[in-house]
């Protein structure tokens, strides 16, 4: 039988160490040996001896996401195998970690992580009630994760002189320590005259990244 669809590229190699890689720019494949996390319903394939187990997030995470409708479902991946992970053939991308950074993501970007990494849900600073997805994850400790993005993504350095402003559907991620606050771009005039419908954005300050996507996903309720 002769197809492109054998290509080199499509085929899943045998596993050469632990851990997680991308499969391509689509999927990401883990090598489970012991453990490993991912959003709820993400598997499209796996081959060994895995079970996939509803992950217990402890009483003041499960607290959050009942109050706020926002966070991640998680699914712990246990035994010894592999298996992929996707999301509406999304973009894929995975983050080295380090003792010493911290990084928040949008809980309905965060596809996969390593079980050495430590995850919460925190209410985005000065950001009240308004706009969507600002209650986001944030992952401390050493590891990788795995994230998703909807088409490719706009990495933006955030400098004290050049603070950016962010639509909160469109944000992926961004540095933990930049403070946030909610900015308003448009005036009352022109919010009684119908508005342009760019009312609130994020404004990010101090030194560090933002991670955005082409596109302003909406929050998906109970996500």
């Amino acid at each position: 039988m002769r197809s492109d669809l054998f290509k080199s590229e499509y085929q899943a190699q045998a596993p050469t160490a632990a851990g997680m890689t991308l499969q391509h720019s689509k999927a990401i494949k883990y090598v489970v040996n012991g453990e490993c996390h991912a959003r709820q319903g993400a598997m499209v394939a796996y081959r060994g001896n895995l079970q996939f187990e509803v992950k217990s997030q402890g009483v003041g995470n499960f607290l959050k996401r009942a109050v706020t409708g926002e966070g991640l479902s998680l699914m712990a991946v246990r035994g010894q195998g592999e298996v992929w992970f996707a999301h509406n053939a999304q973009s894929c991308f995975v983050i080295d970690l380090e003792p010493q950074d911290a990084l928040t993501i949008n809980g309905r970007n965060v596809l996969c992580f390593d079980p050495t990494l430590q995850y919460d849900i925190k209410m985005i600073s000065g950001a009240g009630m308004v706009g969507g997805g600002l209650f986001n994850c944030l992952f401390t400790g050493q590891g990788r994760i795995g994230l998703t993005c909807d088409g490719d993504p706009i990495v933006i350095p955030v400098s004290p002189q050049a603070p950016v402003y962010v639509d909160t559907d469109a944000i992926v991620g961004w540095s933990s320590h930049l403070q946030t606050s909610l900015h308003r771009s448009q005036s009352l005039k022109s919010m009684l005259r119908g508005g342009s419908g760019e009312v609130y954005q994020l404004m990010l300050q101090g030194e560090g990244f933002v991670i955005v996507q082409p596109s302003e996903s909406k929050p998906v309720a109970g996500q």
